[in-house]
Order: structure tokens, then sequence, then C-alpha cells
């Protein structure tokens, strides 16, 4: 048992000590504060999902309309050096928008199985945080490729989206769903690394960062929760 623990203690050492030979003291620094962003982030879209499910502060469809607008106000309103503690609120605000408009989905999931949610919340974790060290041990830059056919393949998503809501094809739609988790699986790879070759440029947006990681997040989440709760009802029926 001694040995054991020794052992994973050397591996846990050998894999510290190799994030910090790999990377500088200023790119640790800043992974640092937008994982803790993130983290932060995340609680606040927690609260507002449980605020909405609760019925003790539910904005509706403000939420959503919200959201878009304070993720355009971060997109323009642009890092300066100054306004961090202003777009810091905003992006905490648009966590608990984020959250308000998936408390509804998650009101019905309760409904239905409440341990849909802890599963989802724990493969969206193993998943984050599996690939975030693969990225981060992955030779430099190797998967920024990964950018351009990424967002080719949104956007077919998106154009096959538009076609689905004439069409309604239960094909494309569960189709979307599990292409769509595995391209925010390759996106926290991509967003990952991308993040650390902004920083040795620069670029110390940590808002912007943050927000880009929350999005990969949330999307796997929300992907995840629809294709379990969708699995157990056909297996219901």
């Amino acid at each position: 048992m001694a040995d054991t623990a020794q052992n994973l203690n050397d591996r846990f050492q050998r894999f510290v000590n190799g994030i910090g030979e790999r990377y500088e003291p200023y790119v640790r620094q800043h992974l640092s504060k937008v994982y803790m962003v993130l983290a932060s982030t995340t609680a606040a879209a927690a609260g507002g999902a449980l605020l909405q499910m609760q019925n003790m502060f539910d904005l509706g469809m403000l939420a959503a309309i919200a959201s878009l607008v304070l993720v355009l106000g971060l997109h323009f309103y642009k890092d300066d050096g100054k306004n961090y503690y202003t777009r810091l609120g905003m992006l905490y605000a648009f966590g608990f928008c984020s959250g308000q408009t998936l408390g509804p989905l998650l009101g019905y999931i309760v409904s239905i199985n409440p341990a849909i949610i802890l599963t989802a919340l724990t493969g969206t974790f193993v998943t984050f945080g599996s690939l975030s060290l693969a990225a981060l041990l992955a030779e430099q830059g190797k998967y920024l490729y990964l950018g351009g056919m990424l967002v080719s393949v949104i956007n077919c998503m998106a154009l096959l989206s538009l076609f689905n809501m004439i069409f309604k094809s239960y094909f494309v739609q569960i189709t979307q769903l599990y292409v769509g988790v595995f391209v925010m699986a390759a996106f926290i790879v991509y967003d990952t690394q991308n993040i650390v070759e902004k920083c040795r440029m620069g670029n110390r947006d940590v808002v912007q960062h943050a927000l880009d990681l929350f999005f990969d997040v949330l999307s796997m989440f929300r992907r995840l929760l629809i294709i379990l709760t969708q699995k157990l009802k056909s297996f219901m029926v």
C-alpha cells in the first residue's frame, strides 16, 4: 500500500515538474487565472440554474437576450488593461444567464431521473480535465490546425439545424448531438493550446480566454444531458 502511494506521488511530482519545465512562469500564472475565472463562471451558471429551478428568480426569455447582449459586449468591449473587473462582471452575468436558460432543461430532467445530471456533470468534468492535460502535455501548437476544421464543422451543423427546422429529421438531430460532443471535445484541446500561444504573443485577456473554455464546457454539458435523457427515455419505452 505504501509502495503504491509512493509511486503515485512520484508520478504526480514528475507531472508537476514536466508542466513547470514546459511552460514559462507567466504562462502558468495566466493559465491559473483563466481556470479560476472559469470555475467561478461555472459556479455563477450553477447558481442561475438553481434559482430558476426553485422558482426563486426566473428571467425567462430575458436570460437568453441578456446572454446574447453580454457575449456581444465582451466581443466588442476589448481588454484595455483598465476594464478587467467590468468585463469580469459581464462574464459572471453571462454565466448566470446561461444557467437561467439551462434551468428548464434541468428541471425536466429532474422529473425523469436526477442521476442524469450527475452523470453528465461527471462526464463533462472528466473529459475537460483529461483533454486539457493532454493539450498541455502535447507538443506546443500541435493541435492548432484544428481551428479551421472545427469552425467549418460548426458552420455545417448550423446549416443542418436550419434545414432540420423544416424537415424535422430525428436522424439529423441525433447525429448533431453526438458529433457536437466530439467537436466540443476537440475545441477544448484547441482552445487550451490557443490560449497558451496567445499568452506567449502578449494576449493576456483572462476574461476572453475563460469565456472560450466556458463555451466548450457548457456546450458539452448540454449535449450530454440531452443524449443521456433520450437514451433513458428510449430504454423506458
